[in-house]
């Protein structure tokens, strides 16, 4: 199964209160900060919520 690679680019703070807890859940703290999650529909929509705040790799 393929994997994500989702990188924090920007900040939270000044966002909404639920991208902030999105971030926390996919276990991301400061800029710059890496999680690998597996590639699955919950992990995705949590990134398209925090589109603008993250980048996201697919990593084999």
């Amino acid at each position: 199964m393929s994997k994500l690679k989702i990188t924090q680019i920007k900040s939270g703070i000044s966002t909404k209160p639920n991208h902030r807890e999105t971030l926390r859940s996919l276990g991301l703290k400061r800029i710059g900060d890496t999680v690998i999650k597996e590639d699955r529909p919950e992990f995705r929509g949590m990134v398209q919520t925090v589109r603008h705040l993250v980048t996201m790799e697919e990593v084999d």
